[in-house]
């Protein structure tokens, strides 16, 4: 169960939407005892402390007045703990040692929009704090819809990418949490698994029995043969455990069949694991996770194996 969330800030643009969602997501999430807010500043900025300040109180009473408090409570009372906090030095760093001296299970936070790779793969906060925490990291990208931000799509779905893999599947219990503390309608967990074709080979020999086109057909149909029963196995397990969830094992590029999906079926969530089958370089720097978090239209909540499990 997820108890204590931080959400850093950073002044920028993003945090309006970020402040919006976080509210909204508090009250939708039973069971959250504290969000604390993070403003880091470096050691240039020293002079304007004062100000750093009375930004973060500020955002903590936006988020203070969403957070659910008992019927009939007024401003303060007990309920969802909000405070703001200020550190000094760089922020990823921070963060990090924020969420390992105070035992925060969930962070959430913004991220600039389509600006392109660098900004995402090459050093950004976001990226840093993803590779650097061990608790799952809930992205919020800037240009997100207001449907999504304020948690009023008619359904909550949470879409769930899987390459096969043992690591993979590690992303299932925090998506478990997830569903069993998000209240106000019935949490779907759609598993997914793409059947990505071939790469064109240009020495692809010509006296082979079979084309090219029909190659691909051969492979694409066997992954399907191998990932229904994979993803049927799951399913069942989330039934059994009381969950509602279903199934979809498209053919195409990873990353675009994920957003192709989300787009068509209005998805709250998008989660997924660090690590998968082919380890950080293929879901993180680079490729598939860093493409969906660039091209989604809902928030990806990105975790890593080792991170589930930590009190």
């Amino acid at each position: 169960m997820y108890k204590r969330m931080l959400v850093p800030l950073d002044g920028s643009e993003i945090s309006e939407a970020v402040f919006n969602y976080t509210g909204n997501i508090t009250r939708g999430l039973k069971g959250i005892e504290s969000v604390t807010l993070l403003h880091v500043y470096n050691s240039e900025e020293r002079g304007a402390v004062p100000m750093h300040r009375a930004y973060i109180e500020h955002a903590a009473e936006v988020i203070r007045n969403k957070a659910p408090r008992p019927q009939g409570a007024g401003i303060g009372s007990a309920g969802v703990k909000v405070r703001g906090e200020l550190a000094m030095g760089r922020p990823a760093d921070e963060i990090a040692r924020f969420v390992e001296e105070n035992r925060i299970d969930l962070i959430m936070m913004g991220t600039h929009g389509r600006s392109g790779v660098n900004r995402w793969a090459m050093g950004s906060v976001a990226y840093k704090v993803v590779r650097g925490v061990g608790v799952p990291v809930w992205l919020v990208r800037q240009g997100i819809s207001a449907d999504v931000l304020e948690d009023r799509l008619p359904g909550k779905k949470i879409l769930v990418p899987l390459d096969g893999s043992s690591e993979g599947e590690l992303v299932l219990p925090y998506v478990e949490s997830l569903a069993e503390q998000w209240e106000n309608g019935e949490v779907e967990i759609i598993l997914m698994q793409t059947c990505e074709p071939p790469a064109i080979s240009s020495d692809y020999p010509t006296d082979m029995p079979v084309s090219w086109e029909e190659h691909v057909e051969i492979e694409t149909a066997k992954c399907k043969v191998t990932a229904g029963p994979y993803l049927s196995r799951l399913e069942k397990r989330l039934h059994e455990a009381g969950f509602k969830a279903s199934r979809h094992v498209p053919a195409g590029k990873p990353s675009e069949e994920i957003i192709r999906y989300e787009e068509k079926n209005q998805v709250s969530l998008i989660a997924m694991m660090t690590h998968g089958r082919s380890g950080i370089s293929r879901w993180v720097y680079g490729s598939i996770a860093e493409e969906v978090m660039l091209g989604a239209h809902v928030p990806v909540l990105l975790a890593k194996p080792r991170a589930y499990g930590k009190e």
